[in-house]
Parts: structure tokens; C-alpha cells; sequence
């Protein structure tokens, strides 16, 4: 799959930029400095709800756990099922880190 949003140009610098780092600390860092405290929550909690629905956890389960709405638990399924196919990859790629 090769979606991308309206507007965006995956050649950005800042899409670059994340090539730069070197680990999680450095990660955690820059998205530190470019988002606001509460978007750095938002993408934290997007990513386990994400890891989550992958797991097969039911919406109500997700929602004790991490506190999103029902609105967001869908938009993320959405992306887990007719997304760009990212979030796949990162899950795999974590997979096999760990083995």
C-alpha cells in the first residue's frame, strides 16, 4: 500500500529527520521537543491501542485499559486494516528485535 494524506510529501525533512536517531532515547527526545505534552500522549496512546487491537482485544477491553474513546479505538482499527500498512511493519520489525 502507498496512501499518503492530502498535502503531505513523504520527501519532508522532517520525515527525514527521524532517520537520524539513534534509539529510543533520542525518539522519545525530538517527539518530545516537536509535539505539545498532550500530542505526545495522543500518538503514545494511538500506538497501544494499535498494539492492542492487534492482539485481539475487544474495543471495551482497550477502553478500561487505555482510556480512548471509541472514536479513536475505530479510527486506529481503520488504519490497522486499510492504513498505509506502517503500522504492520513496525510491529514485525518489533517482533523480530525481541527474538
Amino acid at each position: 500500500m502507498n496512501k499518503k494524506r492530502k498535502g503531505s510529501d513523504p520527501n519532508n525533512l522532517l520525515y527525514k529527520a527521524f532517520l537520524t536517531l539513534k534509539d529510543a532515547d533520542e525518539s522519545y527526545r525530538f517527539l518530545a521537543d516537536l509535539c505539545a505534552d498532550v500530542e505526545l500522549g495522543s500518538i503514545e496512546q494511538r500506538f497501544e491501542v494499535a498494539r492492542l487491537l492487534r492482539s485481539g482485544l475487544s474495543y471495551n477491553d482497550i477502553l478500561a485499559r487505555t482510556g480512548a474513546s471509541s472514536a479513536t479505538i475505530s479510527r486506529v482499527n481503520r488504519s490497522l486494516t486499510s492504513g498505509t500498512g506502517a503500522y504492520e511493519m513496525v510491529f514485525s520489525r518489533l517482533e523480530e528485535d525481541s527474538e
